[in-house]
Protein backbone atom coordinates (compact mmCIF):
# COMPACT_ATOMS: atom_id res chain seq x y z
CA UNK A 1 0.00 0.00 0.00
CA UNK A 2 1.47 3.36 -1.04
CA UNK A 3 1.95 6.02 1.60
CA UNK A 4 -0.14 9.12 1.01
CA UNK A 5 0.99 11.87 3.35
CA UNK A 6 -0.72 15.25 3.06
CA UNK A 7 0.77 18.50 4.36
CA UNK A 8 -1.81 21.25 4.75
CA UNK A 9 -0.60 24.82 5.25
CA UNK A 10 -2.95 27.69 6.06
CA UNK A 11 -1.91 30.50 3.71
CA UNK A 12 -0.67 33.63 5.54
CA UNK A 13 -2.66 32.33 8.50
CA UNK A 14 -2.48 35.29 10.87
CA UNK A 15 -3.17 37.76 8.07
CA UNK A 16 -6.07 35.64 6.84
CA UNK A 17 -7.63 35.59 10.32
CA UNK A 18 -7.26 39.37 10.59
CA UNK A 19 -9.04 39.72 7.25
CA UNK A 20 -11.96 37.75 8.66
CA UNK A 21 -12.29 40.37 11.38
CA UNK A 22 -11.82 43.25 8.91
CA UNK A 23 -12.61 42.42 5.25
CA UNK A 24 -11.32 45.88 4.24
CA UNK A 25 -7.82 44.38 4.61
CA UNK A 26 -8.35 42.01 1.67
CA UNK A 27 -5.96 42.88 -1.15
CA UNK A 28 -3.99 45.35 0.96
CA UNK A 29 -0.38 44.91 2.21
CA UNK A 30 -0.69 43.71 5.81
CA UNK A 31 1.94 43.05 8.49
CA UNK A 32 0.96 41.30 11.74
CA UNK A 33 3.26 41.70 14.72
CA UNK A 34 2.93 45.24 16.04
CA UNK A 35 2.77 48.91 15.16
CA UNK A 36 4.96 50.32 12.40
CA UNK A 37 8.43 51.02 13.79
CA UNK A 38 7.86 49.08 17.00
CA UNK A 39 10.20 46.49 18.48
CA UNK A 40 9.70 42.79 17.96
CA UNK A 41 9.43 40.62 14.87
CA UNK A 42 6.94 40.07 12.07
CA UNK A 43 4.47 37.30 12.87
CA UNK A 44 2.99 37.19 9.36
CA UNK A 45 3.10 39.17 6.13
CA UNK A 46 0.54 39.17 3.34
CA UNK A 47 1.56 38.29 -0.21
CA UNK A 48 1.06 41.94 -1.18
CA UNK A 49 3.74 43.12 1.26
CA UNK A 50 6.08 40.20 0.60
CA UNK A 51 6.66 41.68 -2.85
CA UNK A 52 8.57 44.46 -1.04
CA UNK A 53 10.82 42.01 0.83
CA UNK A 54 8.89 41.77 4.10
CA UNK A 55 8.99 38.28 5.63
CA UNK A 56 7.84 36.62 8.84
CA UNK A 57 10.61 36.56 11.44
CA UNK A 58 12.01 39.87 10.22
CA UNK A 59 12.41 42.69 12.73
CA UNK A 60 9.49 45.11 12.78
CA UNK A 61 11.87 47.99 12.14
CA UNK A 62 13.22 46.39 8.95
CA UNK A 63 9.67 45.57 7.87
CA UNK A 64 8.63 49.19 8.50
CA UNK A 65 11.48 50.38 6.31
CA UNK A 66 10.67 48.01 3.43
CA UNK A 67 6.86 48.11 3.50
CA UNK A 68 5.00 50.67 1.36
CA UNK A 69 3.44 53.69 3.02
CA UNK A 70 -0.08 52.27 2.70
CA UNK A 71 0.83 49.00 4.46
CA UNK A 72 -1.33 48.15 7.47
CA UNK A 73 0.53 47.13 10.65
CA UNK A 74 -1.48 45.16 13.23
CA UNK A 75 -0.73 43.78 16.69
CA UNK A 76 -1.16 40.06 17.23
CA UNK A 77 -4.58 39.06 18.51
CA UNK A 78 -3.74 36.69 21.39
CA UNK A 79 -6.24 33.90 21.93
CA UNK A 80 -8.06 34.34 18.60
CA UNK A 81 -5.72 32.41 16.31
CA UNK A 82 -5.78 29.21 18.34
CA UNK A 83 -9.55 28.99 18.08
CA UNK A 84 -9.38 29.11 14.28
CA UNK A 85 -6.65 26.47 14.30
CA UNK A 86 -8.96 24.21 16.35
CA UNK A 87 -11.78 24.75 13.86
CA UNK A 88 -9.51 23.83 10.96
CA UNK A 89 -8.40 20.67 12.69
CA UNK A 90 -12.02 19.68 13.24
CA UNK A 91 -12.50 19.84 9.46
CA UNK A 92 -9.36 17.78 8.79
CA UNK A 93 -10.52 15.03 11.14
CA UNK A 94 -13.64 14.58 9.00
CA UNK A 95 -11.42 13.57 6.06
CA UNK A 96 -8.45 11.64 7.48
CA UNK A 97 -8.10 9.11 10.31
CA UNK A 98 -4.63 10.45 11.21
CA UNK A 99 -4.01 14.17 11.87
CA UNK A 100 -0.90 15.74 13.41
CA UNK A 101 -0.40 19.43 14.19
CA UNK A 102 3.09 20.61 13.21
CA UNK A 103 2.33 24.20 14.24
CA UNK A 104 -0.66 26.50 14.61
CA UNK A 105 -1.03 26.73 10.81
CA UNK A 106 0.42 23.46 9.51
CA UNK A 107 -0.95 19.92 9.74
CA UNK A 108 -0.01 16.49 8.45
CA UNK A 109 -2.49 13.76 7.56
CA UNK A 110 -2.19 10.17 6.41
CA UNK A 111 -4.56 9.12 3.63
CA UNK A 112 -2.92 5.71 3.16
CA UNK A 113 -5.58 3.13 2.38
CA UNK A 114 -8.34 5.75 2.05
CA UNK A 115 -8.68 5.45 -1.73
CA UNK A 116 -11.82 3.31 -1.53
CA UNK A 117 -13.48 5.80 0.80
CA UNK A 118 -13.27 8.54 -1.83
CA UNK A 119 -13.25 6.55 -5.05
CA UNK A 120 -15.67 7.36 -7.86
CA UNK A 121 -16.40 5.22 -10.88
CA UNK A 122 -14.66 7.64 -13.27
CA UNK A 123 -11.41 7.79 -11.28
CA UNK A 124 -8.48 6.43 -13.23
CA UNK A 125 -6.23 5.84 -10.18
CA UNK A 126 -6.17 6.13 -6.43
CA UNK A 127 -4.19 9.35 -6.88
CA UNK A 128 -7.23 10.89 -8.58
CA UNK A 129 -9.47 9.96 -5.65
CA UNK A 130 -7.12 11.26 -2.96
CA UNK A 131 -6.31 14.50 -4.78
CA UNK A 132 -10.03 15.26 -5.17
CA UNK A 133 -10.63 14.46 -1.48
CA UNK A 134 -7.89 16.90 -0.47
CA UNK A 135 -9.34 19.58 -2.75
CA UNK A 136 -12.73 19.00 -1.12
CA UNK A 137 -11.06 19.26 2.27
CA UNK A 138 -9.48 22.63 1.41
CA UNK A 139 -12.84 23.86 0.14
CA UNK A 140 -14.50 22.69 3.37
CA UNK A 141 -11.94 24.68 5.37
CA UNK A 142 -12.72 27.80 3.37
CA UNK A 143 -16.47 27.19 3.69
CA UNK A 144 -16.40 26.46 7.44
CA UNK A 145 -13.74 28.96 8.57
CA UNK A 146 -13.19 31.41 5.70
CA UNK A 147 -9.47 30.58 5.62
CA UNK A 148 -7.46 29.71 2.47
CA UNK A 149 -5.25 26.63 2.56
CA UNK A 150 -2.70 24.91 0.34
CA UNK A 151 -1.91 21.21 0.39
CA UNK A 152 0.78 18.89 -0.88
CA UNK A 153 0.47 15.11 -1.14
CA UNK A 154 3.37 12.68 -1.42
CA UNK A 155 4.87 9.44 -0.23
CA UNK A 156 6.83 11.13 2.56
CA UNK A 157 6.38 14.06 4.91
CA UNK A 158 9.17 16.13 3.34
CA UNK A 159 7.88 15.63 -0.19
CA UNK A 160 4.38 16.57 0.95
CA UNK A 161 5.69 19.72 2.68
CA UNK A 162 7.63 20.86 -0.38
CA UNK A 163 4.60 20.15 -2.55
CA UNK A 164 2.38 22.29 -0.31
CA UNK A 165 4.79 25.19 -0.76
CA UNK A 166 4.74 24.73 -4.53
CA UNK A 167 0.92 24.68 -4.46
CA UNK A 168 0.61 28.16 -2.90
CA UNK A 169 -1.55 30.09 -2.87
CA UNK A 170 -4.70 28.05 -2.23
CA UNK A 171 -3.70 25.12 -4.43
CA UNK A 172 -3.23 21.34 -4.20
CA UNK A 173 -0.27 19.44 -5.66
CA UNK A 174 0.12 15.65 -5.63
CA UNK A 175 3.50 14.03 -6.27
CA UNK A 176 2.84 10.42 -7.33
CA UNK A 177 4.81 7.72 -5.54
CA UNK A 178 7.77 6.95 -7.79
CA UNK A 179 7.99 10.49 -9.19
CA UNK A 180 9.87 11.99 -6.22
CA UNK A 181 13.22 12.26 -8.02
CA UNK A 182 11.75 14.08 -11.02
CA UNK A 183 9.93 16.44 -8.66
CA UNK A 184 12.84 17.21 -6.31
CA UNK A 185 15.97 17.42 -8.44
CA UNK A 186 15.09 20.59 -10.43
CA UNK A 187 14.31 22.55 -7.23
CA UNK A 188 16.66 25.17 -5.73
CA UNK A 189 18.51 23.76 -2.72
CA UNK A 190 16.79 26.30 -0.44
CA UNK A 191 13.42 24.58 -1.07
CA UNK A 192 14.54 21.49 0.83
CA UNK A 193 13.62 21.58 4.55
CA UNK A 194 16.74 21.84 6.68
CA UNK A 195 18.78 23.79 4.14
CA UNK A 196 18.74 27.30 5.55
CA UNK A 197 20.16 30.54 4.14
CA UNK A 198 23.68 29.92 5.47
CA UNK A 199 23.84 26.40 4.05
CA UNK A 200 22.41 27.69 0.78
CA UNK A 201 25.11 30.38 0.60
CA UNK A 202 27.85 27.76 1.11
CA UNK A 203 26.35 25.54 -1.57
CA UNK A 204 26.02 28.37 -4.06
CA UNK A 205 29.64 29.34 -3.39
CA UNK A 206 30.54 25.74 -4.26
CA UNK A 207 28.55 25.96 -7.49
CA UNK A 208 25.53 23.99 -6.23
CA UNK A 209 22.23 25.70 -7.03
CA UNK A 210 19.73 22.84 -7.36
CA UNK A 211 19.11 19.55 -5.58
CA UNK A 212 20.01 17.81 -8.82
CA UNK A 213 23.45 19.42 -8.83
CA UNK A 214 23.87 18.34 -5.21
CA UNK A 215 22.93 14.72 -5.92
CA UNK A 216 25.19 14.55 -8.99
CA UNK A 217 28.33 15.72 -7.18
CA UNK A 218 31.25 13.41 -8.03
CA UNK A 219 33.10 11.50 -5.35
CA UNK A 220 35.58 13.65 -3.50
CA UNK A 221 35.92 16.30 -0.85
CA UNK A 222 32.92 18.33 -2.00
CA UNK A 223 30.55 15.38 -1.92
CA UNK A 224 31.93 14.35 1.48
CA UNK A 225 31.29 17.88 2.79
CA UNK A 226 27.56 17.53 2.09
CA UNK A 227 27.29 13.81 2.87
CA UNK A 228 24.72 14.25 5.65
CA UNK A 229 22.23 16.33 3.68
CA UNK A 230 22.88 14.21 0.58
CA UNK A 231 21.75 11.10 2.46
CA UNK A 232 18.45 12.78 3.36
CA UNK A 233 17.85 14.07 -0.17
CA UNK A 234 18.61 10.66 -1.66
CA UNK A 235 16.21 9.02 0.79
CA UNK A 236 13.44 11.41 -0.22
CA UNK A 237 14.17 10.88 -3.90
CA UNK A 238 13.66 7.17 -3.28
CA UNK A 239 10.36 7.87 -1.51
CA UNK A 240 11.52 6.23 1.71
CA UNK A 241 9.71 7.40 4.84
CA UNK A 242 10.97 7.11 8.40
CA UNK A 243 9.21 5.18 11.18
CA UNK A 244 6.93 8.11 12.09
CA UNK A 245 5.70 9.42 8.72
CA UNK A 246 3.54 12.17 10.24
CA UNK A 247 6.10 13.37 12.76
CA UNK A 248 5.44 14.19 16.41
CA UNK A 249 2.28 15.94 17.52
CA UNK A 250 2.99 19.55 18.42
CA UNK A 251 0.46 21.81 20.13
CA UNK A 252 -1.19 24.10 17.62
CA UNK A 253 -1.65 26.69 20.34
CA UNK A 254 -1.00 27.21 24.01
CA UNK A 255 -3.91 26.66 26.35
CA UNK A 256 -5.36 30.07 27.15
CA UNK A 257 -6.69 30.01 30.73
CA UNK A 258 -6.73 33.51 32.26
CA UNK A 259 -7.94 33.54 35.85
CA UNK A 260 -11.68 34.01 36.26
CA UNK A 261 -12.57 33.71 32.56
CA UNK A 262 -16.07 32.23 32.38
CA UNK A 263 -16.88 32.70 28.69
CA UNK A 264 -16.42 29.83 26.26
CA UNK A 265 -15.38 26.39 27.38
CA UNK A 266 -12.38 24.30 28.46
CA UNK A 267 -11.62 21.30 26.29
CA UNK A 268 -8.88 18.81 25.48
CA UNK A 269 -8.94 15.96 23.01
CA UNK A 270 -6.56 13.39 21.63
CA UNK A 271 -6.33 11.59 18.30
CA UNK A 272 -4.58 8.22 18.61
CA UNK A 273 -1.91 7.04 16.18
CA UNK A 274 -3.13 3.48 16.68
CA UNK A 275 -6.73 2.67 17.48
CA UNK A 276 -7.33 1.85 21.14
CA UNK A 277 -7.60 -1.87 21.75
CA UNK A 278 -10.55 -1.91 24.13
CA UNK A 279 -12.85 0.07 26.38
CA UNK A 280 -10.52 -0.21 29.38
CA UNK A 281 -7.69 1.51 27.53
CA UNK A 282 -10.15 4.11 26.29
CA UNK A 283 -11.27 4.85 29.84
CA UNK A 284 -7.65 5.20 30.94
CA UNK A 285 -7.07 7.80 28.24
CA UNK A 286 -10.35 9.47 29.15
CA UNK A 287 -9.13 9.81 32.73
CA UNK A 288 -6.01 11.58 31.49
CA UNK A 289 -8.15 14.07 29.55
CA UNK A 290 -10.38 14.48 32.60
CA UNK A 291 -7.33 15.35 34.71
CA UNK A 292 -6.24 17.97 32.21
CA UNK A 293 -9.53 19.85 31.92
CA UNK A 294 -10.08 19.80 35.69
CA UNK A 295 -6.54 21.11 36.25
CA UNK A 296 -7.24 23.93 33.80
CA UNK A 297 -10.60 24.73 35.43
CA UNK A 298 -8.98 25.13 38.85
CA UNK A 299 -6.20 27.19 37.30
CA UNK A 300 -8.85 29.46 35.79
CA UNK A 301 -10.89 29.48 39.01
CA UNK A 302 -14.12 28.19 37.48
CA UNK A 303 -16.45 25.22 37.77
CA UNK A 304 -18.45 23.57 35.00
CA UNK A 305 -22.15 22.90 34.94
CA UNK A 306 -22.07 20.97 31.64
CA UNK A 307 -19.77 18.04 30.76
CA UNK A 308 -19.38 16.83 27.17
CA UNK A 309 -17.75 13.69 25.81
CA UNK A 310 -16.57 13.45 22.19
CA UNK A 311 -15.81 10.06 20.65
CA UNK A 312 -14.75 9.14 17.11
CA UNK A 313 -14.46 5.58 15.80
CA UNK A 314 -12.18 4.24 13.07
CA UNK A 315 -14.83 4.82 10.35
CA UNK A 316 -14.91 8.60 11.10
CA UNK A 317 -18.24 8.36 12.93
CA UNK A 318 -18.30 11.01 15.67
CA UNK A 319 -20.56 10.96 18.72
CA UNK A 320 -20.99 13.67 21.35
CA UNK A 321 -22.82 13.28 24.63
CA UNK A 322 -23.46 16.02 27.23
CA UNK A 323 -24.90 16.18 30.72
CA UNK A 324 -25.69 18.97 33.17
CA UNK A 325 -24.18 18.47 36.61
CA UNK A 326 -23.66 20.24 39.91
CA UNK A 327 -20.87 22.82 39.29
CA UNK A 328 -17.55 21.01 39.58
CA UNK A 329 -13.84 20.94 38.79
CA UNK A 330 -13.29 17.67 40.66
CA UNK A 331 -11.76 14.76 38.73
CA UNK A 332 -13.73 12.08 40.56
CA UNK A 333 -17.16 13.56 39.84
CA UNK A 334 -16.25 14.55 36.28
CA UNK A 335 -14.84 11.09 35.52
CA UNK A 336 -17.90 9.34 36.96
CA UNK A 337 -20.15 11.29 34.59
CA UNK A 338 -17.80 10.82 31.63
CA UNK A 339 -17.72 7.07 32.21
CA UNK A 340 -21.51 6.91 32.05
CA UNK A 341 -21.53 9.04 28.90
CA UNK A 342 -18.84 6.82 27.38
CA UNK A 343 -20.79 3.62 27.89
CA UNK A 344 -23.93 5.27 26.52
CA UNK A 345 -22.03 6.41 23.42
CA UNK A 346 -20.46 2.99 22.70
CA UNK A 347 -23.27 1.75 20.48
CA UNK A 348 -20.84 0.54 17.77
CA UNK A 349 -18.10 -2.01 18.52
CA UNK A 350 -15.42 -0.26 16.42
CA UNK A 351 -11.94 0.84 17.53
CA UNK A 352 -11.68 4.38 18.89
CA UNK A 353 -9.56 7.00 17.09
CA UNK A 354 -10.36 10.12 19.11
CA UNK A 355 -11.53 11.08 22.57
CA UNK A 356 -12.34 14.56 23.78
CA UNK A 357 -13.65 16.18 26.98
CA UNK A 358 -15.22 19.62 27.33
CA UNK A 359 -16.29 21.64 30.36
CA UNK A 360 -18.79 24.40 29.59
CA UNK A 361 -21.49 26.57 31.17
CA UNK A 362 -18.79 27.86 33.50
CA UNK A 363 -19.24 29.76 36.75
CA UNK A 364 -16.65 31.40 38.99
CA UNK A 365 -15.46 29.27 41.90
CA UNK A 366 -16.88 31.72 44.45
CA UNK A 367 -20.31 32.17 42.85
CA UNK A 368 -23.23 31.07 45.05
CA UNK A 369 -24.69 27.67 44.15
CA UNK A 370 -27.41 25.53 45.66
CA UNK A 371 -25.85 22.92 47.91
CA UNK A 372 -26.58 19.30 47.17
CA UNK A 373 -26.82 16.48 49.69
CA UNK A 374 -24.88 14.99 51.33
CA UNK A 375 -22.92 17.89 52.79
CA UNK A 376 -20.08 15.71 54.10
CA UNK A 377 -18.67 14.63 50.76
CA UNK A 378 -14.99 13.57 50.44
CA UNK A 379 -12.55 16.41 49.92
CA UNK A 380 -11.20 16.36 46.34
CA UNK A 381 -7.44 15.88 45.85
CA UNK A 382 -7.17 18.27 42.92
CA UNK A 383 -5.66 21.19 44.84
CA UNK A 384 -3.03 18.95 46.40
CA UNK A 385 -2.08 17.64 42.97
CA UNK A 386 -1.92 21.21 41.65
CA UNK A 387 0.63 22.14 44.32
CA UNK A 388 2.84 19.20 43.34
CA UNK A 389 2.53 20.07 39.65
CA UNK A 390 3.37 23.72 40.29
CA UNK A 391 6.69 22.67 41.80
CA UNK A 392 7.62 19.62 39.72
CA UNK A 393 5.62 19.93 36.48
CA UNK A 394 2.25 18.71 35.26
CA UNK A 395 3.31 15.09 34.64
CA UNK A 396 4.89 14.69 38.08
CA UNK A 397 1.65 13.29 39.51
CA UNK A 398 -1.43 11.57 38.06
CA UNK A 399 -4.44 9.75 39.37
CA UNK A 400 -4.19 5.99 39.64
CA UNK A 401 -5.34 4.43 36.37
CA UNK A 402 -4.25 7.33 34.16
CA UNK A 403 -1.51 6.58 31.59
CA UNK A 404 1.70 8.33 32.56
CA UNK A 405 4.89 9.25 30.76
CA UNK A 406 8.07 7.25 31.26
CA UNK A 407 11.13 8.26 29.28
CA UNK A 408 9.06 10.42 26.95
CA UNK A 409 6.55 7.64 26.21
CA UNK A 410 3.09 7.13 27.57
CA UNK A 411 2.69 3.96 29.62
CA UNK A 412 -0.15 2.41 31.51
CA UNK A 413 0.01 1.76 35.23
CA UNK A 414 1.11 -1.73 36.17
Amino acid sequence: MSARICCLDLDTFFVSVERLFDPALIGRPVVVGGARGSRGVVTAASYEVRAFGVRSGMSMRDASRLAPKDAVFLPTRHGAYGEYSKRVRAVLERFSPEVRAASIDEFYMDFSGCERLYQRSADETGDTSIERAVRDMCEAIRSDTGLPASAGIGGTRIVAKIASGRAKPAGVLLVPVGAERDFLLPLPVRKFPGIGPKAEARMVADGIHTLGELVRLPSGLLRARYARVLAVVERECAGVSNGTPLGAERPAFREHDPSGLRVGSISNERTFFDTLGGDQRSLEQLLRLCERVCFRARKRGVRARTLTLKLRTSDFHTVTRSRSVEPTWDEASVMATLTELFHAARDRPLPIRLLGVQLSNLIADGDPVQLALPFDRPRPVGHAMDKVRKKYGYDSVHLGGAPRKRGGKVSRPG
